[in-house]
């Protein structure tokens, strides 16, 4: 199931991925969960350097799957995959071993949430503010001083704000992105109400082929199975470190059609990408199934 690239064909032009985007397509299709405004389009701005983009919104991971897969709809797509806070979200590292996509990139942004509401409003006004339930469980200190606000669990932070502009609710409040009340209008009467201000979450770019040029990378995404055989992880782990490699993430997910087994998906830093069909050999050595989910550089954390 591995899908090596060709390191050998060093004639090739080395560019990054965003030099690819930005010369392939003048206004890029990118598929997000939520609607404009959210966190996730905040951080596609971020990765594809460019505000001039074309979201595609999704209203779950699930659709943004699908979304992502047609061609016709999507050229690219940006998904969560975790957070310094809630940790890592399994359902997406399922999605993404099932899908036919490919990791070509990812962004670190941190999450700075703001009380938004209609010009004009007071938060002694409001009697109920919308978002996210996350967004809210991170929330929840700032708004204990003003008990006379009823928190709302929503399907998303920007679709709140965008529901307070389109009804023009003058008693009620979202919580969203800087972005998210630029877009629709609001003022923000609470900025960075967040409770933990280094809270960031990694979001990941899909691709649905490989790149067709051959692109520098320092970090690697895979997912594989293990034979029943004691210490079989810690091969994989030893193979790892005597291949001088940076582990920066391990992450097991229950195998869905298998009682007890695991999958188990890994993240690891190169110094050099010319070793990475050697690595890659010694790892199937000790593992079942192998799959290269994505080589690409190591993302950049962004403040906002």
């Amino acid at each position: 199931m591995s899908n090596f690239k060709n390191l050998k064909s060093e004639e090739k032009k080395i560019v990054t991925v965003s030099e690819v985007k930005s010369n392939q397509m003048k206004q890029p299709r990118i598929a997000i969960q939520g609607v404009a405004g959210a966190f996730h389009h905040i951080a596609a701005r971020r990765f594809f350097e460019d505000k001039n983009l074309e979201i595609v919104p999704a209203d779950t991971f699930d659709e943004l799957m699908i979304k992502a897969a047609d061609s016709l709809q999507t050229d690219y797509a940006l998904m969560a995959i975790e957070n310094t806070i809630a940790g890592s979200i399994l359902n997406n590292y399922q999605l993404i071993n099932h899908s036919d996509l490919h990791i070509v990139g990812e962004v670190y942004l941190r999450i700075e949430q703001n009380l938004m509401v209609l010009p004009g409003a007071k938060i002694e006004d409001l009697t109920e503010v919308y978002s996210h339930p996350v967004a809210i469980m991170q929330c929840k200190k700032f708004f204990q001083q003003y008990p006379h606000v009823k928190l709302i669990d929503a399907e998303d932070t920007a679709l709140s704000a965008q529901r307070v502009r389109d009804g023009q609710l003058k008693t009620t409040g979202a919580i969203a992105s800087s972005l998210a009340a630029e877009m629709y209008d609001l003022d923000m009467i609470g900025k960075s109400i967040e409770t933990y201000k280094k809270n960031y979450t990694r979001f990941l770019v899909l691709d649905r082929a490989e790149s067709p040029v051959n692109i520098a990378f320092d970090k690697v995404s895979l997912c594989f199975t293990l034979p029943h055989e004691v210490g079989s992880l810690h091969q994989v782990l030893a193979a790892l470190a005597l291949c001088k490699t940076n582990l920066t993430k391990i992450q097991s997910a229950p195998l869905l059609d298998s009682e007890f087994e695991y999958l188990f998906f890994v993240d690891f830093l190169l110094d050099e990408n010319k070793d990475f069909e050697s690595i890659i050999n010694v790892i199937k050595k000790h593992t079942l199934e192998l799959r290269i989910l994505g080589t690409y550089n190591k993302g950049k954390k962004h403040e906002h």
